[in-house]
């Protein structure tokens, strides 16, 4: 656990952003693997995959300026220098940035929705590894055997015996990704991939929120910011998946005709 891992002249290398881009690598190769076994273009999956970075990035970013507001007109260059993010403000520009780039190309958005979906879950999961090795996002104190004690350079409390909620996350994220991978050619209708993944993210984020610990987040009332943007996820993933079945025929699951 350290936030860095070494330093080459002037660079230093963050885990937290190696893991980003490692996680980022995985889900380019086994997504493009996806991609082309579905007989989709490779080509398109890698620029929406850089596009969802790039913008999703972006979105992480401002929404982590939006919930640290005060901070940010105290010491704007701090802020936005730190490696703090947002996920779900990267999940909504990274959304918008696939639905642009299928309009502009005419290509099926929910079909590469579809296959953004698992892609984005591992590289949250890796990236959730990359937040317990620099100790952000850590739970609760607790007793537990399954407790983790961070050290003085980490960003979470040192000496005290916390719940890995960074690793749960991971975990969580994880098994998301390859449940929807096992479900692709299952799935009736195009886009319920996706409808999924936003639906089950959203009941998950808000149920490990409970056991997070890092309140400087900001709240919402009783709920942590993130719990509060959940509520709007799962609402808006039920609706897309009512749309998504109440738009198309009920058959297995196809390629449109302008993606074959």
């Amino acid at each position: 656990m350290a936030i860095d891992l070494f330093t080459v002249g002037p660079f230093t290398v963050h885990g937290y952003g190696l893991m980003i881009g490692i996680g980022f690598v995985l889900a380019v190769l086994i997504g493009g693997y996806r991609t082309k076994k579905l007989g989709l273009s490779e080509d398109d999956f890698t620029n929406i995959s850089i596009c969802v970075l790039l913008f999703g990035w972006m979105g992480g970013k401002i929404m982590f300026i939006i919930v640290n507001f005060r901070q940010f007109l105290i010491s704007p260059m701090s802020t936005l220098g730190s490696e703090g993010f947002v996920v779900y403000g990267g999940i909504i520009t990274g959304i918008l940035s696939i639905f642009v780039y299928c309009k502009i190309k005419k290509l099926s958005f929910l079909t590469y929705m579809d296959m953004m979906a698992p892609a984005v879950a591992i590289n949250q999961g890796l990236g959730r590894v990359g937040c317990f090795m620099a100790g952000c996002c850590y739970g609760k104190p607790t007793d537990s055997w399954f407790g983790v004690v961070f050290p003085e350079n980490s960003l979470a409390p040192a000496g005290i015996r916390l719940i890995p909620t960074q690793l749960i996350s991971a975990l969580f994220d994880i098994l998301l990704a390859v449940f929807l991978i096992l479900i692709t050619r299952k799935v009736k209708y195009r886009g319920m991939v996706s409808g999924i993944y936003l639906l089950m993210y959203g009941v998950g984020r808000f149920i490990i929120e409970i056991f997070r610990d890092d309140k400087d987040r900001g709240m919402v009332g009783i709920l942590s910011t993130s719990q509060f943007i959940s509520i709007f996820m799962v609402i808006f993933a039920v609706c897309y998946l009512y749309f998504v079945n109440k738009n198309q025929p009920a058959t297995e699951y196809t390629l449109p005709a302008d993606d074959k």
